[in-house]
């Protein structure tokens, strides 16, 4: 069987059980979400062997200490994976909501329900827990789901698929409605993205080149970011207080995540005040300053190039620019965002407002760090992924970006006259 061949199975699987959820109660879910849990610790010596195989593959191939790390499942790893199994249990269901159920002057009733979207695809590099973390999304929210894990983490997939189908058959679930794709063969993925009548929506979750990739391949719809360029603008009518704890922490609380802070817009009333202020700070942490010609002249800084203003850094690196005022941050915005987080500081109500209204990102926010850009932080309970398409999810894709509404109307024998 070719790799299209056994791709093309799976999605045919994935629609037949994504009918069959259709069918499934909260409760249904529920209880195969708690069954996978108990199988997670109830198997964690496995996994933790299984995983062990990875590594020393991983070592083998030359992977660096931070893939490692996060290729690893540890005895906490296992815990916490189980916890999140538990929390999505927790969570309300979407699946079936009616929404503004109204009489219109036929005296039909007209109102929307929250559905699933079907058949979801997600593809995936390193980390074993995003199997766990897709496969509880996937479900709750009614959908089937197809993940395709990176091969440096075949052998512990794997053995968390095995958990993932014994919560399923526990629970009277169809054992196709979660299916982690065996093979390590780069075709998969192609195959995967090129099967529109069996996959509803990919989401791809990994590196830029990675979703690049998979953006330009697709016939698939896909829920994605590719960058996440964030700015912090420290506005003339900022808290300079605030200003400073928040910039801090926008570019330093983790540096590789695609939430975190690249470049710091300051507003030149407030630049002398407050840029030797967070130059000294940034530097305790290492943190390597390039700034505009403006910004090299109050604090020693590598002077900044266009192509700064345009990368995302994922590392302790930051570029800062002193603009006029909060019309040229947002021109900058416009120009280098990559449509993920903005964040402004200011103690002016209207400048807020501007700014809110106007900055075309997934995430604005005021007087607040960037790195809240999360499902979890934002109340959401876990997300799949950050989306800065514009089109159906946008932001945080949690459970209710796994679905979607369609229009319902309730009549009693009404015929349009």
């Amino acid at each position: 069987m070719s790799v299209l061949q056994m791709m093309t199975q799976l999605g045919q699987q994935a629609r037949i059980a994504s009918r069959l959820l259709l069918r499934a109660t909260t409760a249904d879910k529920n209880r195969a979400l708690l069954a996978m849990a108990n199988a997670l610790e109830q198997s964690a010596d496995e996994l933790k062997t299984q995983n062990a195989k990875d590594l020393a593959n991983g070592k083998a191939n030359g992977l660096d200490a931070a893939m490692l790390e996060r290729l690893a499942i540890t005895d906490a790893g296992i815990a916490s994976m189980a916890e999140g199994l538990r929390q999505v249990a927790a969570l309300p269901d979407p699946i079936g909501q009616i929404t503004d159920m109204a009489y219109r002057p036929s005296g039909i009733q007209v109102g929307k329900m929250r559905v699933p979207l079907g058949v979801v695809g997600i593809i995936y590099e390193s980390r074993p827990n995003v199997t766990v973390d897709a496969a509880a999304l996937c479900l709750k929210s009614g959908n089937a789901a197809i993940l395709r894990g990176g091969s440096e983490a075949s052998f512990s997939n794997q053995a968390l698929a095995q958990c993932i189908q014994a919560g399923l058959v526990a629970a009277g679930l169809p054992s196709h409605a979660v299916q982690v794709v065996a093979t390590t063969d780069r075709a998969a993925v192609d195959a995967l993205i090129s099967i529109p009548e069996f996959v509803d929506v990919i989401i791809p979750r990994g590196g830029k080149g990675l979703i690049a990739r998979i953006s330009a391949g697709a016939r698939v719809p896909v829920i994605k970011h590719l960058d996440g360029i964030c700015h912090v603008y420290i506005d003339e009518a900022a808290d300079l207080d605030k200003a400073v704890k928040v910039a801090f922490n926008a570019k330093t609380h983790r540096y590789g995540v695609c939430n975190a802070m690249e470049t710091l817009l300051v507003a030149q009333s407030n630049a002398h005040a407050v840029l030797p202020q967070l130059a000294d700070l940034y530097r305790q942490k290492g943190v390597e300053l390039r700034g505009c010609a403006q910004t090299c002249a109050i604090i020693d800084a590598t002077l900044a190039t266009e192509e700064d203003w345009a990368t995302e850094y994922l590392a302790a690196i930051l570029s800062i620019k002193v603009v006029a005022n909060v019309d040229e941050a947002m021109a900058h915005i416009a120009q280098y965002s990559s449509g993920h987080t903005e964040s402004i500081i200011t103690e002016n109500y209207t400048v807020a407002r501007r700014f809110l209204a106007e900055v075309d990102s997934s995430s604005v926010m005021v007087n607040a760090s960037t790195r809240f850009a999360d499902g979890f932080e934002y109340g959401l309970g876990a997300e799949i992924g950050i989306s800065t398409d514009k089109f159906h999810a946008r932001g945080p894709v949690g459970l209710e970006g796994l679905t979607s509404q369609k229009y319902i109307v309730l009549g009693d024998g009404h015929i349009r006259q």
